[in-house]
């Protein structure tokens, strides 16, 4: 009876105590965001321009169709994009090269963003090895993707995948901080609460080469989000390469792409 008593008590306390918060949201206004890429295949290249919305607002991102957005490469190289509308815009002569660095500038709302990526040499994507595990019964998964790294250090790699053609949305960034110059054997870290591997599943793999710079983004982003590949900027943005305060990121990159079926 007596702990009865207390646990009323204590319960009556809290109630009297308890008063309406008002939550200010930090750095709550629209920012810019600008996504761009330049890889090893052949063009057109694309940049994606938006503004972000208030966190305390639903919707898609407002675009920006009326931006001058510039492409260079330190070999002298540059073009100027296309406009498409709904925020896209695209290349027309531009080749992406191994080495070269990219220079990307855009002026919008009398701003002007710069972003720089030096595409890495392309290191091979060899194959996909599935590994699997049975665990209280069930079969458990493991993707690994096939490379031997350079020996040269600071390479990065990005990997985006597909299972039976859906993207999943989910980061993975491997580097040779640990394993300089020798063939990987680490799995891709798939978050699989709502992921179902079943036997004879198809994977597709891509395999991005990546500056030091993206990578930090990538790494970044998978600790703070789940919003994959193409899921747009977060509100808690990673650090980038864009300059002026915008949001996003843009990669010159290599790219190869591997399939396998699950046994």
């Amino acid at each position: 009876m007596k702990n009865i008593v207390s646990i009323i008590f204590i319960a009556l306390l809290l109630t009297a105590c308890e008063k309406t918060i008002d939550l200010k949201y930090k750095d709550n206004l629209s920012r810019i965001i600008i996504e761009g890429n330049i890889t090893n295949e052949a063009g057109p290249y694309y940049v994606k321009i938006t503004k972000s919305i208030k966190l305390t607002e639903t919707g898609t991102y407002p675009t920006i169709d009326d931006a001058v957005v510039t492409i260079s490469d330190d070999a002298g190289n540059s073009e100027t994009l296309s406009t498409l509308g709904n925020g896209t815009y695209r290349t027309n002569l531009l080749t992406g090269v191994e080495g070269r660095t990219y220079t990307l500038t855009v002026q919008a709302e009398n701003q002007t963003y710069t972003a720089q990526s030096t595409m890495p040499q392309h290191v091979p994507f060899d194959s996909i090895r599935i590994e699997t595990d049975i665990i209280t019964g069930e079969t458990e998964y493991s993707v690994i993707p096939v490379y031997t790294d350079p020996f040269a250090k600071g390479n990065n790699y990005r990997f985006v995948l597909w299972i039976n053609n859906k993207l999943i949305n989910q980061h993975f960034v491997q580097n040779d901080e640990v394993r300089n110059g020798a063939a990987n054997s680490v799995r891709l870290e798939i978050n699989d609460d709502d992921i179902e591997f079943k036997q004879g599943d198809s994977i597709s793999l891509q395999m991005q080469c990546i500056d030091k710079n993206v990578a930090l983004y990538y790494r970044t982003l998978a600790l703070i989000s789940d919003s994959g590949p193409g899921g747009g900027a977060t509100p808690n943005n990673p650090p980038n390469n864009i300059s002026n305060g915008a949001l996003g990121i843009f990669s010159a990159y290599t790219v190869e792409q591997k399939s396998k079926s699950l046994p």
